[in-house]
């Protein structure tokens, strides 16, 4: 079951859930961009590398934690349906 999960959240749910579809996720992506520039603005080559660095950790402990709430979340409403069923 694990690498049924897996395969649907590497070769479909991520790729769909990270498409920027709304004016929201556009203003934010907009906002992360500019606000990214102005921070580059103020750091010298050495610190631009280091926030670089935070950054993609920050992401990948984001990815994490997102993946593994989908995973509770899918055994949740599978447990919730088998539950339905049995009552």
């Amino acid at each position: 079951m694990k690498e049924t999960l897996e395969r649907l959240w590497t070769e479909y749910l991520f790729e769909e859930c990270s498409a920027i579809e709304t004016d929201e996720e556009r203003r934010i992506i907009k906002k992360t961009a500019e606000l990214h520039e102005k921070a580059n603005a103020l750091l010298n080559k050495e610190q631009q590398l280091a926030v670089e660095k935070y950054i993609e950790i920050l992401y990948d402990g984001e990815s994490i934690f997102i993946k593994k709430a989908f995973f509770k979340g899918f055994g949740l409403a599978v447990s919730l349906l088998f539950k339905s069923f049995s009552d």
